[in-house]
């Protein structure tokens, strides 16, 4: 038996405390915003805390609108002179021009600073992979995808041209990233994620921060983050949207929180909360996630969001509160600073009279408004709230598509190619089919132009499906045929006697764009009008590519054997097409590595940390963790070797860092980009071990016939796990490096 001496790691705790102690130049920022909320009235308070929908203030009824779009001045007079309202979002229209942003942002922000209680309003937006809602700006690759880049510095530079763009949208608050863990692959928000493992999406999550909000406040190319959804939102029991779940406090510490409190430590500004229950009770009226846990113990001070009627659903939905006026009080007390509510008022009237009848203190209102109006001050609103519209140059410029076409190209990720078929010769006569090779829909996703991303009208102009990317850099013959749509075979004959008339078949396989509840599905496997257009290509003889581009991992083991190379292209963005035409022709070597384990089965979801115990299958063989593609998985053009794995010595103490390096050789004639992934396995533990865990990556470019050495320095504390007591430790004993095939042991004493 193993003698259990823990280490415990209180260092990341008193660092947030640290960081969230006030400076003298925070405590005169704190005088100005003390001294707006002292000539604030209980209404105007109520108002900073109240945020409506777009539709609210504009002409024509909520979510039926009058074309072309505009404010309605009645009703903006409402929401500033009697509701003080201190925030706006758009969710439900669609893509408006930057001129017309300029128009409905200098109008609100006049409004407010000049009438009512004189504060500017905080417009946010879901600008979640690119400002989707304004014209021509740059779609870059889903998170999900981003995460398959492995690039933390690309995905801040990404992050950094969002924020510009929101910004010259005039739009300063973006509601992301999402920071959930994507471990339940069923669950309609998968790609919102950076994938299954903690120690990958902590990295991510950090680039992003940093690219969205830089280190200067009122930096003007800066927005402020959202940490999306706090907290246990992307692992409902049942795999559908907002329905409940069910995680260990030690599960929550361990898996679901690091990326939060990564966040937070980067100085993250809002946070929107999980519309879900968890563990039996809805997070809007639990105290102990948003006060104990987010406030006390990670140190947040910034603004937290309700999301989307989330108030108004504890009594419609969770059924914890009987009227708005008990759900108001619930959320308000358990510590919501502001309401999502966002189509009338009703928030801001129950809370009204909920402090007027004494049962919620006014001061209560004044710490969610000094809360509010320090976020807005961070951002530069209280002195500048309509932005300079002119200074915003490279909006939609190449500079910024070139960065979302290499972040496309690096997340391309290469599960198959048999006898080497690929790079495929760019004078083969190609025929390209299926529901995803002609639509930029699929490409892209939700969250693109409109909620849903099905609206294909408002599609950037300029950009690039599968198909025609394929066809501007082929000097063969490209033939397109749909072949079949979703879920229903389409002009089949003709597209297998197409098929006949090429060299190579790419089979472009995709699912419905869709996020929320409108993209709840029973089942993973691959509709069966796909399958069935892959096994009547098969039949021709010619070989096959398969270009994967779902929301999550589809289940496609029955046509799997049938293909000669598979290519992940996630929802790759509006240049995710010629990203995917660039890495099979071999312009772009692949360097993509999956950020989740790809299940073989639609009953079978162990993520690659998983525990003994599941590698055993019913027969007691070795046969139960089986997917399809292991996370971390994807192939390159190159031939990539690992030696001289070193751990510099065989013992550490506490406070050690282990210095490690592996030497990489290119074999090949191909300069190529590899992702070097360092798994440590802990071989006994208090808790039962994962088999392994993510510790460290770099992704390394290594030319052609040559090597690399790639050193990592990884401190101790990194290989802690959540004990009995939920207490964060290090216990002494085993621990084994693995790079490759490679492995080392060291012993912790």
């Amino acid at each position: 038996m193993r003698l259990i001496k823990t280490i415990t790691l209180v260092g990341s705790f008193l660092l947030a405390l640290s960081c969230n102690n006030s400076t003298e130049s925070e405590n005169e920022n704190y005088s100005e915003i003390n001294s707006i909320i002292s000539k604030m009235s209980i209404e105007e308070k109520v108002g900073q805390m109240t945020q409506i929908n777009l539709d609210v203030i504009s002409k024509g009824e909520i979510f039926n609108l009058q074309t072309p779009h505009q404010l309605d001045s009645l009703k903006l007079d409402s929401a500033i002179n009697h509701y003080f309202v201190g925030s706006i979002l758009n969710v439900g229209g669609h893509t408006y021009t930057r001129e017309h942003w300029e128009d409905i942002i200098t109008e609100i922000q006049t409004k407010a600073t000049t009438q009512g209680n004189k504060i500017p309003v905080i417009y946010g937006i879901d600008a979640i992979h690119g400002v989707n809602y304004t014209v021509d700006a740059t779609l870059f690759p889903q998170q999900i995808a981003q995460a398959a880049t492995w690039n933390p510095e690309l995905i801040k530079m990404g992050a950094a041209v969002s924020a510009y763009e929101c910004r010259a949208s005039g739009i300063p608050w973006n509601f992301s990233p999402v920071l959930d863990l994507g471990r339940q692959p069923l669950w309609s928000r998968f790609f919102e994620t950076y994938g299954e493992d903690v120690y990958l999406a902590k990295q991510m999550t950090k680039a992003t921060i940093n690219g969205y909000q830089g280190e200067t406040n009122g930096d003007k190319e800066k927005v402020a983050s959202c940490m999306k959804h706090f907290l246990g939102y992307s692992t409902p029991l049942s795999g559908k949207d907002r329905t409940p779940v069910w995680v260990h406090d030690r599960q929550l510490k361990e898996y679901y929180i690091p990326t939060f409190e990564t966040a937070i430590n980067e100085n993250a500004l809002t946070v929107m909360i999980n519309s879900g229950e968890l563990n039996g009770i809805p997070v809007h009226a639990n105290p102990e996630i948003l006060t104990t846990l987010l406030r006390d113990e990670l140190g947040f001070k910034g603004l937290a969001v309700t999301d989307w009627e989330d108030i108004i659903k504890l009594y419609r939905d969770h059924k914890v509160a009987r009227n708005m006026r008990e759900a108001v009080k619930l959320a308000i007390d358990a510590g919501i600073d502001m309401s999502m509510t966002p189509n009338d008022y009703s928030f801001n009237r129950a809370l009204i009279d909920l402090v007027k009848s004494g049962e919620i203190k006014e001061s209560r209102l004044d710490e969610s408004c000094r809360r509010i109006l320090w976020v807005k001050q961070q951002l530069g609103l209280l002195k500048n709230p309509i932005p300079d519209f002119d200074y915003y140059t490279e909006f939609g410029s190449e500079k910024h598509k070139n960065i979302a076409l290499e972040t496309a190209s690096e997340s391309i990720t290469l599960l198959k190619n048999k006898d080497n078929i690929l790079p495929l010769k760019k004078e083969s006569n190609i025929l390209v089919c299926g529901p995803a090779a002609n639509s930029l829909n699929i490409q892209n996703g939700a969250w693109t132009h409109t909620w849903q991303g099905i609206d294909s009208t408002y599609n950037t102009k300029g950009a690039l499906t599968f198909y025609e990317s394929i066809k501007q850099l082929s000097t063969g013959k490209v033939d397109y045929s749909l072949g079949s749509n979703l879920n229903q075979l389409q002009n089949i004959a003709e597209t297998v006697a197409k098929a006949k008339r090429s060299d190579i078949v790419v089979i472009c396989l995709g699912e419905l764009p869709s996020t929320e509840i409108p993209g709840n599905i029973n089942d993973l496997t691959l509709p069966k009008a796909q399958q069935e257009l892959i096994k009547a290509i098969s039949k021709t003889g010619k070989p096959i590519v398969f270009a994967l581009s779902f929301n999550r991992p589809r289940v496609i083991n029955e046509v799997e054997p049938l293909a000669s190379a598979i290519f992940h292209c996630y929802l790759s963005g509006d240049y995710g097409g010629m990203a995917f035409a660039k890495n099979l022709f071999g312009d772009v070597n692949p360097s993509g590595k999956l950020p989740f384990t790809y299940p073989k089965h639609t009953g079978s979801f162990i993520p690659y940390d998983h525990k003994y115990t599941e590698i055993l299958d019913i027969n007691f063989g070795k046969e139960g963790f089986d997917p399809q593609w292991e996370f971390g998985f994807g192939l390159s053009y190159s031939n990539f070797t690992y030696s001289n794995l070193n751990v510099g010595k065989t013992k550490y103490s506490s406070n050690d860092t282990i210095s490690v390096s592996i030497e990489i050789t290119n074999s090949s004639s191909l300069n190529g980009k590899e992702v070097i992934q360092v798994f440590v396995s802990d071989t006994v533990a208090s808790i039962t071990p994962s088999v392994k865990r993510l510790r460290a990556f770099k992704k390394v470019l290594i030319e052609a016939n040559s090597s690399q050495t790639v050193e990592f320095n990884i401190p101790i504390s990194e290989l802690a796990f959540v004990n009995l007591n939920n207490k964060w430790v290090v216990e002494p004993g085993c621990f084994v490096i693995k790079i490759g095939d490679l492995e080392k042991a060291i012993v912790v004493e």
